[in-house]
């Protein structure tokens, strides 16, 4: 378990103590290390448990071509992926295979390259592309934030709170448990006890196009 969270938009570099207050609020999940990356238009932040790669497998973790990662999580078969890729490896982490897939196969066609368990946010700073991706039953969390200026994201809710993300009940939600025993919108996968924040679906992807200001979400693999 380890714990991602960050901020992404224009001029957020202002914005580098927050996300310093969410990564420190989730600081359970990743007791072994901390990173942070900061560049004009997005901040990553993350909170490791070293499981693979104790030496090198530091977070955020950089491309030779300009792609910045950050991952929860455990990628499945990342050897045999590997195996595949012509890369100058600097670690043995399945995180810097995220990477090289990126690089080789792109923005929409990279994620379902992943098998396992995963959460995890990309910033492409060379393309100002930010990719944000859950693994295909939602085992690991991704919870968001956006009003169309800056997208916020963080492995727990707590995060958000303390970048100042408001915490409001989502009344519609606590109706639909306690007369239904819903704990989650059928028509809305993406929809929170809390109101303005989402959860990212499992099998999902976000991508944010920042030149445009555009921002998608699809679904990656269909079971």
């Amino acid at each position: 378990m380890c714990g991602i969270a960050g901020i992404a938009g224009k001029n957020t570099q202002q914005h580098k103590q927050k996300v310093i207050q969410m990564t420190d609020a989730i600081s359970h999940r990743g007791p072994d290390g901390e990173g942070l990356a900061v560049f004009e238009n997005c901040i990553l932040g993350h909170r490791r448990l070293s499981i693979i790669d104790l030496s090198t497998g530091d977070q955020p973790m950089h491309s030779p071509f300009g792609a910045s990662l950050i991952f929860n999580g455990e990628f499945y078969g990342f050897i045999d992926e590997k195996k595949k890729l012509d890369w100058n490896w600097q670690t043995t982490s399945d995180t810097e295979v995220i990477l090289a897939l990126y690089h080789k196969y792109g923005a929409t066609d990279f994620v379902n390259k992943i098998k396992g368990m995963f959460a995890f946010a990309l910033w492409d700073e060379k393309n100002q592309i930010f990719i944000a991706a859950r693994d295909r039953f939602g085992e690991k969390p991704f919870y968001y934030f956006f009003d169309d200026t800056q997208f916020v994201f963080a492995s727990e809710m707590k995060a958000l709170w303390a970048a100042g993300i408001e915490k409001q009940f989502n009344e519609k939600m606590f109706f639909n448990y306690f007369t239904l025993g819903y704990t989650q919108n059928p028509a809305n996968a993406e929809e929170t006890f809390y109101a303005g924040i989402n959860k990212l679906p499992a099998r999902s992807f976000i991508l944010y196009h920042l030149p445009q200001r555009r921002i998608t979400r699809s679904l990656y693999w269909n079971i």
